[in-house]
């Protein structure tokens, strides 16, 4: 077999640690077939094209077709390699042919979006997993490294499932979105900012990093011609994934859509689309499943805490669920794409960027405080009793709260906006939110938890001569951050 070539090699960015993980399961004596999955857009395909560069391999990607047909093109492409082409009847049988081309020599073969491959009744697909399970009995005398891919996270990881005819016999490799630092190497804006506003725009997804953030230029002209351009790469890319994964994507739509706009309690939720609380629990578990929403909590609160929000997980779908989604045939029809983003997204961009500015904010803080905050999230509740009564003040929320062992030890606040941040914003900390924890009866440190501020655009001279006085202040400006999650 000829060693696979992977013509954009070279063009591959980061993922070195899940080459790494990869380069151990290749050099490493574990027969298990390794079960590679994530999102779609994440980067799947060439981080396991890039793998396999210089390598024995043969790649299989699974389309949606009749199973026949594609079975006889998986044989077509064996025949070569094994000398004659095989008899392929079913699933199990590609299976038991792939082991039989590892036993002349070491072999990798991937199967790509290996869920097509499967039956979509649950009786029949666990009867062919159940058949696969004995094909894998043999696999102790063949040199193949197999290596089964999907973009489906349900069902990959119902084949990783203790209860699953294939437990025992796989070994998982969860492929995640970018984090600030890794995705950094898309970017070559030198500032601060520029660094973060592309982030908060493209996620770490290595698609949508590609088209926003490789290269310099403008951030506008960019979004025009990537996204708002019903020509563009990007215009309806979400809609398109979505609807291949989900039944009834009408309903899961507008849920993004509403938690595009901010975090959102179930109530609130089901109040904003005509829904009862329970009718909307199925999709928003699903959203879960698939990495797309995630449910949080104050992060004082214990496990059986009931009041929990939701929140979009990815920032460019959050992105095109706020901007784009609900302005498709205005764009198609005539809008002109340069003054929808100045009429639409110019003026609340910051709004956006600054949700996703809190969230490398708590990143921050767990990398460099992590020692005086083992946890770290965020926290609400109610205001002080006597202001609720007089309508003054209802809640309170706190963007960073860090804790070690149940005791609160860190709290700070972000604010990403074009003023210095001033001396009013730690008063409000101090007068209003910390004492309405302690309300809540959370445990704050002894001697007060240590004060982090984070400011997009700096920081009042007055604040800063606080800072300077007084212990257990902090004081990070953008460049401190940015320079602390890259480190």
């Amino acid at each position: 077999m000829q060693d696979f070539v992977f013509p954009a090699r070279d063009e591959f960015l980061n993922r070195a640690a899940d080459v790494e993980r990869l380069e151990d399961w290749w050099s490493g004596r574990d027969r298990n077939a390794l079960v590679l999955y994530g999102r779609r857009r994440v980067g799947k395909s060439w981080l396991f094209r890039a793998f396999a560069h210089g390598k024995p391999a043969i790649v299989l990607v699974a389309e949606r077709r009749a199973e026949g047909a594609q079975l006889g093109r998986f044989a077509d492409r064996l025949a070569p390699l094994l000398g004659m082409r095989p008899d392929i009847g079913d699933l199990p049988g590609l299976i038991a042919a792939l082991y039989a081309l590892g036993e002349r020599q070491k072999t990798l073969t991937i199967i790509d979006e290996f869920p097509y491959l499967l039956p979509a009744r649950s009786e029949q697909r666990h009867e062919i997993l159940t058949a696969i399970q004995a094909v894998m009995e043999e696999r102790e005398s063949s040199r193949l490294k197999l290596m089964l891919c999907g973009s489906h996270i349900g069902q990959m990881r119902a084949l990783l499932a203790q209860t699953g005819p294939l437990r025992g016999r796989l070994t998982p490799l969860s492929v995640e979105p970018l984090r600030f630092a890794d995705a950094q190497a898309f970017v070559q804006e030198p500032t601060a900012r520029a660094r973060v506003e592309r982030y908060a725009l493209a996620g770490g997804m290595s698609m949508y990093l590609d088209e926003l953030a490789r290269g310099r230029g403008d951030l506008r002209e960019r979004i025009c011609e990537r996204v708002l351009s019903h020509r563009g790469p990007l215009f309806n890319d979400p809609r398109e994934v979505l609807e291949e994964e989900l039944r009834q994507p009408g309903i899961y739509f507008s849920l993004l859509e509403e938690l595009a706009l901010g975090e959102r309690a179930v109530g609130d939720l089901a109040t904003s689309l005509g829904k009862r609380t329970s009718d909307l629990s199925p999709y928003l578990e699903t959203l879960e499943k698939m990495r797309l929403a995630e449910k949080i909590a104050p992060v004082t609160a214990g496990r059986d805490h009931r009041d929990h929000r939701f929140r979009l997980a990815d920032n460019f779908l959050r992105f095109w669920f706020r901007f784009v989604f609900n302005f498709q045939e205005d764009l198609r029809t005539g809008l002109r794409p340069e003054d929808h983003y100045d009429g639409e997204i110019a003026p609340v961009l910051s709004e956006h960027i600054a949700t996703i500015f809190e969230g490398l904010c708590r990143e921050w803080t767990r990398k460099e405080l992590g020692a005086d905050a083992s946890r770290v999230g965020s926290w609400w509740g109610n205001a002080l009793n006597e202001l609720r009564r007089d309508g003054r003040r209802q809640n309170e929320e706190i963007d960073i709260v860090g804790m070690r062992r149940g005791v609160v030890t860190v709290v700070g606040e972000c604010k990403w906006t074009g003023r210095r941040l001033g001396a009013q914003v730690l008063k409000d900390l101090e007068t209003y939110k910390l004492p309405a924890m302690r309300q809540a009866k959370v445990r704050l440190a002894s001697d007060g938890p240590l004060i982090v501020l984070f400011s997009k655009s700096g920081f009042e001279p007055g604040l800063i001569k606080i800072a300077t006085e007084r212990e257990g202040l902090r004081l990070v400006a953008l460049h401190e951050l940015v320079a602390g999650l890259m480190a």
